[in-house]
């Protein structure tokens, strides 16, 4: 038999993590009311603010100088 294989015992699997835990970080994101769901936890502005904030900057920066260039005839190959 496989070490992978599943077994049929009565056991019930352990936990990923300890119920304490899991029950505190219901309590902490359920009491924080000032923000909305999706910035609640400790790097979650960096990942749904700055990041797509730093991409919208760069690509209008891109695409400006791409327009300056096209309407003063820079950068073009002979």
């Amino acid at each position: 038999m496989s070490p992978l294989a599943p077994t049929s015992s009565s056991e019930p699997e352990p936990p990923f993590r300890p119920r304490e835990k899991i029950l505190e970080k219901q309590r902490y994101f359920q009491s924080v009311h000032n923000k909305p769901t999706y910035l609640k936890g400790r790097y979650d502005v960096v990942t749904s603010v700055a990041i797509p904030l730093a991409l919208a900057v760069s690509s209008m920066y891109l695409i400006g100088r791409g327009i300056y260039n096209m309407s003063h005839g820079v950068g073009k190959k002979e």
